[in-house]
């Protein structure tokens, strides 16, 4: 029920209860005054009597004052009555405050708790987030750190491989340039000691034979300007009787790079044939010729 409603209830109630009592007090004065009779007075049997006259005014008044004292009353209970039902409507409004207030107050508190769980919740998600991201980073920088080590250290076989392959090169290039070294050097011995064997020979048909080609091919020879002194190239000729050339190669070993060697080819194919009339005791179709160039 609303507190205004009640509160005009009260007040009615309030106003027919004194006027309840003012019909209470009207009825006991008239009810009080229905036994009077009129003053009669006495007889004298020859005794005095003092006379008393009853002032009816002041019996009036005092009937008024006892109705207006009995509504002043009346008024006093109703004024009280309002009051207390003041007061304790405002206590009841008061009771309802405090309850809606210390309801406000749980509501607030139930609130905050569930802000604070939601807050702890998401700082608790947040840090295990922070936590995971960390992680993944360092997992990623590892992986990095890995993928780079690898990298160097496939690098660095790379280049170890690739130095010793060279040094294979290199060695192998050496040992070439020895053996071929070696091989001149073995020739040239050769040579000389077959020069020192024949030196007493250096008029045989074989000889001359030699010195006749060594003369026709050089004066066939367009020497190349990379040709040096001290070239050294062994040829394989190949002729017919008659001396006619049918074929020129480069067959054993030659110290004169390939322009040189193309040359010295072109020089025998350009002659076209060899010296024949009068060497035909040393004469052979297949002849190794080894060419020689010391300078002009």
């Amino acid at each position: 029920m609303q507190p205004v409603v009640r509160e005009f209830l009260a007040n009615t109630w309030a106003f027919l209860l004194a006027v309840a009592v003012h019909v209470i007090m009207a009825a006991l004065v008239v009810l009080g005054t229905m036994d009077w009779k009129p003053f009669k007075p006495p007889v004298l049997t020859g005794l005095t009597i003092e006379a008393v006259m009853v002032d009816t005014g002041a019996i009036k008044q005092r009937r008024e004052q006892a109705k207006k004292d009995a509504e002043q009353a009346v008024q006093r209970k109703a004024e009280k009555d309002r009051r207390e039902k003041e007061l304790k409507t405002r206590n009841e409004r008061l009771e309802r405050e405090k309850k809606a207030e210390e309801a406000a107050e749980i509501k607030r508190q139930k609130d905050l708790a569930a802000k604070k769980r939601d807050e702890d919740m998401r700082l608790q998600k947040l840090r295990a987030k922070q936590a995971q991201d960390k992680k993944d980073r360092e997992k990623k920088r590892q992986d990095e750190l890995k993928r780079l080590r690898e990298q160097r250290e496939k690098a660095a076989q790379d280049t170890r491989r690739e130095e010793e392959r060279l040094k294979q090169i290199d060695a192998r290039r050496q040992a070439e340039a020895d053996a071929q070294r070696q091989a001149i050097a073995e020739a040239d011995m050769q040579r000389q000691m077959a020069a020192e064997a024949r030196a007493g020979e250096i008029a045989t048909l074989a000889q001359r034979y030699a010195l006749e080609i060594q003369a026709q091919v050089t004066n066939n020879w367009l020497r190349p300007p990379t040709a040096r002194p001290g070239l050294r190239c062994t040829l394989k000729i190949v002729q017919i009787p008659g001396g006619e050339v049918i074929s020129a190669t480069i067959a054993g070993s030659c110290n004169g790079d390939e322009a040189t060697r193309r040359s010295l080819v072109a020089a025998v194919e350009r002659a076209g044939s060899l010296p024949y009339r009068g060497f035909e005791e040393v004469f052979q179709r297949e002849i190794d010729f080894i060419f020689r160039f010391d300078g002009d």
